[in-house]
């Protein structure tokens, strides 16, 4: 029946049927292809800073206030220590994660500015990321701070402990800080760090 509906169509509507056919399937596999494997919602800020730069390298660096100089990551987000977390392993999940966003690493974890890179490491959490860590104190974005020059999350005291900013020499940095001055400039990275506690997890 068909066949014979074909038949009877003019060449233009022939024409048209195949064209629309046609578009239908590129449609289809345009969907297909763009959908991949799972539909994810955006990235947070936080999440979308958590490599410090669009090349795949978690960068590691420092910015300098009154309060002295503190490490930031390679998009001038403040980075901070949990005073609770104990060792090289994080104890903040959960709500505290969602407040307190891991600062991950997706691929090499690379140190400028006043920064070490032999402070530099990695822990894996039990999701299987890898956070980073520097001089053993797993890092942490705060999802107050609306973008980079703001630490809004310095000396606050949520989930029962202090949360710092870190000096490049690892240790906490208690003044008061609230905003700071990214600088454009930079060192070229230094070498790569190597994983120090492939273990952790929280």
């Amino acid at each position: 029946m068909r066949d014979s509906m074909w038949i009877r169509m003019s060449p233009v509507a022939r024409l048209a049927t195949g064209v629309s056919g046609a578009a239908a399937v590129v449609v289809l596999a345009a969907a297909c292809s763009s959908g991949g494997g799972s539909s994810s919602a955006p990235a947070s800020p936080a999440a979308s800073a958590a490599s410090g730069s669009g090349s795949g390298a978690t960068v590691i660096t420092t910015a300098t206030s009154s309060a002295g100089t503190f490490l930031i990551d390679g998009s001038g987000r403040a980075v901070y220590l949990w005073v609770k977390d104990t060792g090289d392993a994080s104890t903040c999940a959960g709500a505290c994660a969602g407040a307190w966003p891991p600062v991950t690493a997706t691929g090499t974890v690379t140190a400028t500015g006043g920064a070490s890179a032999s402070g530099l490491g990695t822990i894996t959490r039990s999701d299987g990321t890898k956070q980073v860590t520097y001089d053993g104190h797993p890092l942490y974005y705060y999802a107050g701070d609306s973008g980079s020059g703001m630490a809004s999350g310095q000396g606050s005291d949520s989930f029962g402990a202090k949360w710092w900013l870190v000096s490049p020499s690892g240790s906490d940095v208690t003044a008061s800080v609230s905003a700071f001055t990214v600088s454009s400039g930079g060192s070229a990275p230094a070498a790569p760090a190597s994983s120090k506690a492939a273990g952790g997890g929280y």
